[in-house]
């Protein structure tokens, strides 16, 4: 392995100039690549108006960012471990190995974020709505939150479907640092989304997916002690 990496300092050069421009290839090609994958979301988006009554499908049609962050972050992870100036291949690895499994989990999930939003919109129909709104709220945190959390499970490890539910659900307070960035980064995007368009926030995803692999390194390392036999996952 450290021969391996050798290899491809050699390839890429050792002078901070040579470093850097790598850096700069790599983020543009990893959003060029996240470009092509939410591509559906983009056409969707220009489709739907700001109506509030679109917002459920404006969430559904939030589908196919979650394989391509997946993927983002598990390409992001690999470029680290095993850099070279062909860094789009661990993209498409990561997409075509991961859009199963992270389907498995993102459909529901939209699918429960899709009713939250109708409820949201509708609270005003009902009496006493507006009492159930700091509720319902919450239950969309926590959902983002988790999703958050999935996302790196499924980058980062081979867990069954239910058994990263769980994990990623019971890490949402431990880990409380990442979830807290997750969130942080759902509030940002919101901002940008209301205050420019969804589409300058599909433009950013690159730095989504580089914050959520820093900041998840403590919670990887943490589940890959608990949760698995192999420690390898940490050293990426």
């Amino acid at each position: 392995m450290s021969e391996k990496k050798n290899e491809a300092v050699d390839e890429i050069g050792r002078g901070p100039l040579s470093r850097g421009s790598v850096v700069i290839y790599r983020m543009l090609v990893l959003e060029a690549q996240l470009f092509l994958a939410t591509l559906p979301t983009s056409l969707a988006v220009l489709l739907l108006g700001r109506d509030p009554s679109n917002l459920p499908l404006f969430v559904l049609a939030l589908v196919p960012v979650a394989p391509a962050l997946v993927a983002g972050v598990a390409a992001t992870r690999a470029a680290a471990a095993d850099p070279d100036l062909a860094p789009g291949r661990h993209f498409f690895r990561a997409y075509r190995r991961d859009l199963v499994a992270t389907l498995r989990w993102a459909l529901p999930a939209a699918l429960i974020l899709a009713v939250l939003t109708v409820n949201l919109t509708h609270l005003g129909a009902v009496d006493g709505g507006a009492a159930l709104r700091p509720a319902i709220l919450l239950l969309a945190v926590i959902a983002l939150i988790w999703c958050g959390h999935m996302t790196v499970l499924t980058a980062t490890f081979r867990f069954r479907t239910r058994d990263a539910a769980r994990i990623a659900l019971a890490q949402i307070l431990p880990r409380f640092g990442f979830s807290l960035g997750v969130l942080s980064l759902v509030v940002i995007s919101a901002f940008l989304t209301i205050a420019f368009s969804e589409l300058v926030v599909l433009m950013l995803l690159w730095a989504a997916v580089v914050l959520l692999a820093l900041m998840a390194r403590p919670v990887i390392a943490d589940v890959a002690t608990r949760f698995t036999r192999d420690t390898s996952a940490t050293e990426s």
